[in-house]
C-alpha cells in the first residue's frame, strides 16, 4: 500500500514539473522572443502553385504530329502582404514593360476603355454583373460608367498614386480580372501567357522592383500543318465563368486552359495532364524560392483516324476549286461562290479519313486573327463539315430510289415513262430538268436509268406512290437528319423534309401543312431537306458496304503520355445493319457508276483507271444566288474502300464538286503523278 502511495506521489511531481516546464517555454516564445518569432513567421508567405502540365499532343493515323507543345512562360502576380499602393505601381510598371513589347492587357470589365461606356447586351446581363460583383456598399446599377470606375479606384482597389486616367484604367482592368478570378495568397494570377525570353529576362533583372511578380514555365500548343484541318484540331483557351463552375470539381482553377472545339473540346478529359506541385516562397525582401514537391505529368496522346495527306489534298483542291469558280462565273453561274466542305470515309469502319471546310483559319495565329475571322461575313470559324446544313439535290435520289424498291412500290426493272410535266396534281405541275432547259423528255426508263439521267419525272412519280413517310423512315435508317456519333461538339443533326420539320421551319402558318407538292420536292432532295456533309458522305458509304451504317469516328486510338501504354483503342461501331434486296442494291449502284461513266460526272472521269459510283446534286438558292453543287461518290466500285461527298456553295451545278472528289480519288489510291497529269490534260482538266 506504501509503494503505491509512493508511485502516485512521483507520477503527479514529474507531471507538475513538465507543466511548469510548458508554461516556462510558452511565456519565453510569447513574451521575451514573440517579437523575434513574430517577424520570423512573418518574413515570408508560402504559396502552392500548380505547375501545369503538358497537354497530350494530337498525331493523324499514321503518327504524323498535328498538334504538340513548346516550352513557354507565364508571368504571374503573387498575393503577398504588400500594401495596395506599392502593388498598383507593380502592376503598372508590369503593363508598361508589356506594352514595350508589343503585350497589350485586355481585361474583361464590362465598361469600354474607349469611352468609358457599358458593354451589357442587356439589362438582365447588367443586373447579373452587379449581383455577382457584389462591393454593394460602393456601387450600384443606378450609377454611370464613370462614376463606378471612380469608386473601384478610390474605395475598392484604392489608387491613391498620381496616375493618369489612362493608367487607371489599366490598373483597374487587372485589379479586377484578378478579384473575378479568385486571386488570393493560394491563388496567383496570370496576367500574361506565352511570353518572349526578353521580357523574362527583363522581369528578373529587376526582381526588386517586381516584387509579387514570377515567371512559371509553362507550355504553348504548337501547331505543324500551317492552318490544315484546323476545325478538326480545335482550340484552346482559358476557361470562362460558366467553364470555370462546371469543371471546378474536377480539378481545373480560374488560370486553367481547356479545350474550346474540335478534338481538343472532345478529347479534353484525355488531353488534360495531371499538374505537378510547385511552392513558392515570397520574401519580404522580394526574395523568391521555388521548391519542386510533385512533378507534373503529360496528357495523353491522341491518334487520330485523318490520313493528313488526304486531308491536305482535301482543303487543297476545294480552295483551288472554288477560287476558279468564283474568278470565271457571273451572274448566276458561280462569281458567287465563296465556301464549302468535303468529308471521306472508311466504307468499312466509319473512320473519317479527312474533313475539310473552306474557308478556314490557323490556329498558330488564331488569337492575333480573331477580330477579323470573326466579323468576316464567309464564317471561316464555321466547320461546314459537320454543322453547315444543305439541300441535298439529286444526291438524295439514290436514297429515293432504295427506299420505293424495299417499300414494294417500285420494282428493279419497272419503267416509267417521263411526260416532261407532272401532271398528277391539278393545282402543281412540275417539270422535269430536261424539258425545262431542252423541251424534251427521258422517255421510259428504269431506276437504274433515272439515277444516272437524274430524271425528276421518275422521282415524282415514286415519290408519290410510297409518301413522305415511308421517305423519311429510310432517310433516318441511313443517318440523315441524325447525328453521325463523330463526337465533335458542334456538329448538328439537320433534318429530313418533313410535316413536323415544315412546321418547325416555315414561318407562316398558313403554309404549314403538309401537300403533295411538299412530297414530290423531297422527292428530288430539294424542299427542306437539310444534312450535313458528314451524313451524306456516310449515307453514300452505307450503299457502298450494302447497307451497314456506322457510327462515324474521329479518334482511333489513345495512348498515355507518360509511358505510352494503350488507354484506348476504338472498334468499328454498327448503328444499323440495314437489309437491303441484292437486285435492288444492284440496280442503284449501277445507276450511280452510269452516273460517272455515262452521266453528268462523265467529263470528269471518262477513262478513270478506278470504277467509281457517285452522283451529282444540284441544290437551288432562289432567283439571286448561284446553285450549290454536290457530289457523293464511293470508290472502288466492286469492292468499295471510302465514300466522299464534296459541298460547294454557289457552286452552280454538281460537276464542279466532281472535281475535288476526283483529286481525292487520285491521292487515295496513290496514282502515279504522271498519269494523272496526262488524263487532266487529254480531259482538258486541271
Amino acid at each position: 500500500m506504501f509503494k503505491l502511495n509512493r508511485r502516485v506521489s512521483l507520477i503527479y511531481v514529474i507531471t507538475v514539473l513538465a507543466f511548469l516546464t510548458l508554461v516556462i517555454k510558452l511565456c519565453e516564445m510569447q513574451l521575451v522572443r514573440g517579437k523575434e518569432y513574430s517577424e520570423i513567421s512573418g518574413s515570408k508567405i508560402s504559396v502552392n502553385m500548380a505547375e501545369e502540365a503538358p497537354r497530350g499532343e494530337i498525331t493523324d493515323r499514321y503518327g504524323e504530329k498535328l498538334v504538340g507543345n513548346k516550352a513557354s512562360y507565364s508571368i504571374v502576380l503573387l498575393k503577398t502582404d504588400i500594401g495596395d499602393n506599392e502593388f498598383n505601381d507593380i502592376v503598372l510598371k508590369l503593363l508598361n514593360l508589356l506594352e514595350q513589347e508589343g503585350i497589350y492587357y485586355k481585361d474583361s470589365l464590362p465598361i469600354s476603355p474607349a469611352d468609358n461606356s457599358f458593354t451589357f447586351e442587356n439589362d438582365e446581363e447588367k443586373e447579373d454583373w452587379f449581383e455577382k460583383y457584389g462591393h454593394e456598399q460602393y456601387i450600384n446599377p443606378q450609377l454611370q460608367p464613370s462614376e463606378i470606375l471612380t469608386a473601384m479606384a478610390k474605395d475598392i482597389y484604392h489608387l491613391t498614386g498620381d496616375y493618369t486616367a489612362s493608367d487607371i484604367r489599366k490598373i483597374i482592368g487587372v485589379r479586377y480580372d484578378a478579384e473575378m478570378k479568385g486571386f488570393s495568397p493560394l491563388t496567383p494570377f496570370v496576367i500574361a501567357d506565352d511570353v518572349s525570353v526578353g521580357i523574362v529576362s527583363k522581369i528578373k533583372e529587376s526582381s526588386d522592383v517586381f516584387s509579387c511578380v514570377e515567371i512559371v514555365n509553362t507550355y504553348v500548343r504548337e501547331y505543324y500543318n500551317n492552318g490544315y484541318a484546323s476545325h478538326l484540331l480545335g482550340r484552346i483557351g482559358k476557361l470562362d465563368e460558366d467553364e470555370y463552375n462546371k469543371y471546378k470539381d474536377s480539378g481545373y482553377d480560374y488560370n486553367d486552359v481547356i479545350g474550346k472545339q474540335g478534338i481538343e473540346k472532345l478529347c479534353e478529359q484525355y488531353l488534360r495532364g495531371v499538374d505537378g506541385v510547385r511552392g513558392i516562397d515570397a520574401g519580404r525582401d522580394g526574395s523568391i524560392t521555388l521548391v519542386d514537391k510533385a512533378s507534373a505529368q503529360p496528357g495523353s496522346n491522341i491518334i487520330t483516324t485523318i490520313d493528313m495527306d488526304l486531308q491536305r489534298t482535301a482543303e487543297d483542291s476545294l480552295k483551288k476549286r472554288i477560287e476558279r469558280i468564283s474568278s470565271e462565273g457571273g451572274l448566276k453561274t458561280g462569281e458567287d461562290a465563296n465556301a464549302g466542305a468535303v468529308v471521306v470515309v472508311d466504307v468499312k469502319t466509319g473512320d473519317l479519313l479527312a474533313c475539310a471546310s473552306y474557308p478556314t483559319f490557323d490556329l498558330s495565329t488564331f488569337q492575333e486573327d480573331y477580330s477579323i475571322l470573326s466579323a468576316d461575313e464567309n464564317k471561316p470559324l464555321w466547320n461546314r463539315a459537320v454543322s453547315g446544313t444543305y439541300t441535298p439535290g439529286s444526291t438524295f435520289k439514290p436514297l429515293v430510289a432504295l427506299a420505293a424498291l424495299e417499300s414494294g412500290n417500285l420494282k428493279p426493272n419497272e419503267k416509267i415513262t417521263d411526260e416532261g410535266v407532272y401532271r398528277y396534281y391539278e393545282g402543281y405541275r412540275p417539270r422535269c430538268w430536261i424539258w425545262s432547259e431542252y423541251h424534251t423528255t427521258h422517255g421510259s426508263i428504269n431506276v437504274s436509268q433515272a439515277i444516272e439521267k437524274s430524271c425528276n419525272y421518275f422521282f415524282y412519280e415514286v415519290g408519290r406512290r410510297m409518301g413522305i413517310d415511308k421517305m423519311v423512315e429510310f432517310a433516318s435508317k441511313f443517318g440523315l437528319g441524325e447525328y453521325t456519333g463523330v463526337g465533335l461538339p458542334e456538329e448538328v443533326k439537320g433534318y429530313c423534309a418533313s410535316p413536323e420539320s415544315k412546321k418547325n421551319v416555315v414561318k407562316s402558318v398558313a403554309d404549314q401543312g403538309w401537300f403533295g407538292a411538299d412530297t414530290l420536292q423531297a422527292a428530288i432532295g430539294q424542299s427542306i431537306h437539310n444534312f450535313t456533309p458528314a451524313q451524306i458522305a456516310n449515307y453514300i458509304a452505307t450503299i457502298a458496304n450494302g447497307g451497314t451504317r456506322y457510327k462515324l469516328n474521329l479518334i482511333k486510338s489513345i495512348r498515355s503520355g507518360v509511358d505510352g501504354s494503350l488507354v484506348y483503342e476504338h472498334s468499328p461501331e454498327v448503328v444499323e445493319k440495314i437489309e437491303i434486296k441484292p437486285e435492288n442494291l444492284a440496280a442503284v449502284k449501277l445507276g450511280m457508276k452510269n452516273v460517272v461513266e455515262e452521266g453528268s460526272a462523265r467529263a470528269i472521269f471518262d477513262g478513270y483507271p478506278i470504277k467509281i459510283g457517285g452522283k451529282t446534286g444540284t441544290a437551288q438558292l432562289g432567283t439571286k444566288s448561284s446553285n450549290n453543287a454536290l457530289f457523293a461518290a464511293y470508290a472502288p466500285y466492286d469492292n468499295p474502300e471510302i465514300a466522299v461527298c464534296v459541298v460547294i456553295e454557289h457552286g452552280v451545278s454538281g460537276s464542279n464538286a466532281a472535281y475535288v472528289a476526283k483529286d481525292i480519288f487520285d491521292e487515295y489510291f496513290n496514282l502515279v503523278p504522271e498519269a494523272v497529269s496526262a488524263f487532266n490534260e487529254q480531259n482538258n482538266l486541271d
